[in-house]
């Protein structure tokens, strides 16, 4: 009797204990549903760009994406009309796109006065990118991390500058170290950066 009586007590006091908890659960389960909806109408927008890339005759030839992410810029681009093979892909200085040598793009984005180059101990510019390829028929479908740029304004590195930037891709590969381009060669496709 006295076993039966203690399990009744102690059955008694966990439900007590549940019900208070769960009491208190709800009660906190709520206030952090405020919380989190209070942070979700906080949130930012992903800071984006985009660019329209056009070949030296100032025809489409294809479209950039770029987004804001915790190590850079990352750039979805997406092109036709090139060589097949390897071609040089920078960001440079200036928000122009003249063709047909697209020369009002300026150098590369060089912010922090480096050399040109990945493999040049004393690169590379801001604006330095990997290599992309271009398949059988010329046409390149990449994603590039641009890890030394921004997309916030205001920023040494932004390419929301004053002034504005450009995406460009060269006719030639870059051999990420000769001076000032990587001998990249002809500039074959520009996109001036764009909110």
């Amino acid at each position: 009797m006295k076993r039966s009586y203690t399990i009744f007590i102690f059955a008694m006091f966990i439900l007590i204990v549940g019900a208070c908890s769960n009491s208190n659960g709800t009660e906190k389960d709520q206030n952090e549903g405020t919380a989190v909806e209070t942070t979700v109408a906080n949130e930012e927008t992903p800071l984006t760009a985009h660019a329209t890339m056009i070949n030296t005759q100032g025809e489409k030839v294809g479209t950039a994406k770029l987004e804001q992410v915790d190590d850079g810029v990352m750039i979805f681009i997406e092109a036709s009309g090139l060589t097949p093979g390897l071609h040089g892909f920078h960001v440079h200085e200036k928000g122009k796109c003249d063709p047909p040598d697209f020369e009002s793009a300026g150098g590369h984005f060089n912010p922090t006065n480096k050399e040109h180059g990945f493999d040049n101990p004393k690169g590379p510019h801001a604006g330095d990118l990997p290599n992309i390829e271009a398949d059988e028929e010329g046409y390149v479908r990449a994603e590039v991390l641009a890890n030394m740029v921004t997309l916030e304004k205001g920023k040494k590195n932004s390419l929301f500058k004053k002034g504005g930037t450009t995406l460009m891709i060269h006719s030639q590969l870059d051999d990420y170290k000769s001076q000032p381009a990587g001998n990249s060669g002809d500039r074959v496709s520009c996109g001036v950066i764009e909110k």
